[in-house]
Formats: structure tokens, sequence, C-alpha cells
């Protein structure tokens, strides 16, 4: 599903990431350790489409991403991958139901109203569809930020630092909540973190160095 080879990527003269080879199967979870500066968010970020390598080729699927640019790159990604940002951004302005229904107009798909709702009940947020980001606690944002990255049932689930100033309990249930969902939907997870506590849920691990 996911095909890395002689991935370099440079910020200047600053080497961010060299990667020689990285390849996910379908269905696959995957954890990326790393510290902070290690190019976890880089690599990321490359596997999505936002930032296009110094040197090599990504594949995701049947899709090599260079041949992408533009609308066309919008639109993949918002078919084929779901994104969950270390930082939520939520549309403030929007419900949570509203949210999921943008996600889905973005990616050029109709809007589904009923998949929306059924994603929220499967994250424990059927009741709060109508509060606003502002009125959620972190854990239901979070929660809602899951919700919005699988309701277009994506081939690639990715989660930037998921359990960053998490305590333990809520380190094991959103490393639990990514793992569910990314069952239901059939898709690779790929989870970036420093955290060590995730070490042990994840047989598949890519380590990079400082």
């Amino acid at each position: 599903m996911l095909s890395l080879k002689s991935v370099r990527h440079l910020y200047g003269a600053r080497e961010a990431l060299r990667l020689e080879r990285f390849e996910a199967a379908a269905g696959e979870h995957w954890l990326v350790l790393g510290p902070s500066g290690c190019g976890k968010t880089t690599l990321l970020h490359i596997v999505s489409g936002l930032l296009r390598p110094s040197e090599g080729e990504v594949q995701v699927g049947d899709q090599p991403l260079a041949a992408l640019s533009g609308s066309a790159l919008d639109r993949w990604r918002g078919r084929t991958l779901g994104i969950v940002p270390q930082k939520l951004h939520l549309v403030p302005s929007l419900s949570v139901l509203q949210n999921l229904l943008l996600a889905q107009f973005l990616a050029g798909m109709p809007e589904d109203s009923t998949r929306a709702r059924a994603v929220l009940d499967q994250v424990r947020l059927g009741e709060r569809s109508g509060a606003r980001p502002a009125q959620l606690s972190h854990g239901e944002a979070q929660r809602a930020a899951v919700a919005r990255a699988t309701v277009n049932r994506p081939r690639v689930l990715i989660a930037d630092e998921p359990t960053s100033n998490l305590d333990d309990a809520n380190c094991e249930r959103a490393l639990d909540l990514l793992q569910t969902q990314a069952r239901e939907c059939g898709a690779t997870l790929v989870i970036a973190t420093h955290d060590q506590r995730a070490r042990s849920r994840f047989a598949q691990r890519l380590e990079l160095p400082q």
C-alpha cells in the first residue's frame, strides 16, 4: 500500500530525512518512532503528498505521487488518506457533524450524513454531533478528528503524535481508537510519535535516528 524508495528531503542545506526503503502492506499497523527533529512529521507529509521529497519515489497503492498535482492531488488525498494532525484543526465555526460533511465535500464526494453520523456513533460522539469544537473536551475533539479522518473510508490512516501530553489511560484510549477505526476501514495505519509507551502495541515499527 505504501512504498518509498531512496527518499531524501532537504530544508535548505539541512537534511531532514533520509530513508532508503519503507513499505507497508494494506491493513498493516505501523509505528514510526524517533526523537523530535528526526523527520517523523516530514515523512508523514511526504506520504500524504503535502510535501514533495527532494529525491526519491513515493507510491500509495498504485498511484505514484509525483504524477499528481494541484486539485487532482487534493481530491486524491481526500479520497485515499485520513489524516489526524497533531494540532487537530477542526473548523471552529462548524459543528462536529458539519466538519465531517466538509471532509466529504473537499474530497469531491457526495454528502452522506448517514455515513457521517454512523462514524460519530462509532467514536462515541453521536450525541455531540451538533456541538462546536470549542464545546468539546480534548478527548472529544481528538475523537472528532479521527471521525473526520475516517469518514471517507481511507485506504491509509495517518496520525502525528496522537498521544502527546496524554496520561497513560488516555494514551491507551487514543491508540485503541486509531487501531479500531483503521480496522473498521481496512486501512493501513501509520502513527508517528516519540512516545515509547506506544511501542508494545505495534509489531511493525520504523525507527528513525536523530
